[in-house]
């Protein structure tokens, strides 16, 4: 199939792309990296009367430290940020995870912002800016705004963002010797979209677990902390994590989605392989700090 019929804009100017979003509201997308957008409009499960094609637009360009803050525009492609060592050196767990995003045809035009306001449930890049307490900069017709990545992710394809509005970029805050990141995920082949994944950091102080962070995807509408568990975790000496209990914490609280070919009960099970990992790797890299 093909997409319906539509208006194109390429936009020199983030001041345009706001100018046609305030004019057409929902009747307009904005076209990123297009890697997920085109498929959909070629099925016609979405038909936009008008792509914002932003990819000549600077403000949303670039990778850069500031302060305590790794900032990475919405317009990076993923082997940007791949192959980014400020990324490497601040941001580990998302080095860790673009590996696993598609495969490499797909990583050289899609976009870090873009994935991130495709909101797909088992992508990995929401999970990961989840665990890292990310903030998303916003800008819309009523001036900019920051939302905590908490906030940003509403449900499955579903955003904060309102029609008028645009992300231009992501502030990770930078890693620091106390932290610890763990990333890995399921899927049926390397590239396929995950069945079950788990992003995640802790930070230890002393050989004692400070805060723990547990993000799984594939398993649930949104990226989905592991709260109790988290909890669980915190003021625990590494030698004395408790694996069983944790995994525990989470049959109790999380109830993964079946999906088409994977049962919830398969998705827990998995889940709780993901985490026993997750916390080997707290016991042995903490140790080091």
């Amino acid at each position: 199939m093909k997409p319906t019929p539509f208006e194109y804009v390429r936009a020199g100017s983030l001041g345009e792309v706001l100018s046609v979003l305030e004019e057409r509201g929902d009747e307009a997308k904005v076209l990123a990296g297009g890697q997920s957008l085109i498929p959909t409009m070629n099925m016609r499960f979405a038909a936009p009367e008008v792509l914002i094609d932003i990819s000549n637009v600077a403000e949303f360009r670039g990778i850069e430290v500031r302060d305590d803050v790794l900032r990475i525009g919405a317009m990076c492609r993923h082997v940007e940020v791949l192959n980014a060592p400020e990324v490497a050196k601040h941001a580990p767990l998302i080095a860790m995870a673009m590996p696993s995003i598609a495969h490499a045809t797909i990583r050289n035009r899609g976009t870090f912002g873009g994935s991130l306001c495709h909101a797909d449930p088992a992508a990995e890049l929401p999970a990961c800016v989840l665990a890292l307490d990310a903030r998303f900069n916003i800008h819309g017709k009523t001036g900019p705004r920051s939302v905590c990545a908490q906030d940003f992710f509403l449900g499955t394809y579903m955003t904060c963002l309102a029609d008028d509005e645009v992300l231009i970029s992501v502030d990770v805050p930078t890693a620091n010797p106390e932290n610890v990141f763990f990333f890995d995920e399921v899927a049926r082949r390397k590239g396929d979209y995950a069945i079950a994944g788990l992003a995640s950091q802790a930070t230890v102080r002393d050989g004692i677990i400070a805060d723990a962070r547990l993000v799984f995807f594939a398993v649930s509408e949104v990226a989905i902390r592991a709260d109790r568990a988290e909890l669980a975790l915190q003021g625990v000496p590494l030698e004395n994590i408790d694996a069983e209990a944790i995994c525990g914490a989470i049959a109790d609280t999380i109830t993964p989605f079946d999906d088409l070919t994977t049962s919830s009960a398969a998705k827990l099970t998995m889940m709780q392989v993901l985490t026993r990992r997750a916390l080997e790797t707290f016991a042995s890299q903490g140790v080091a700090v």
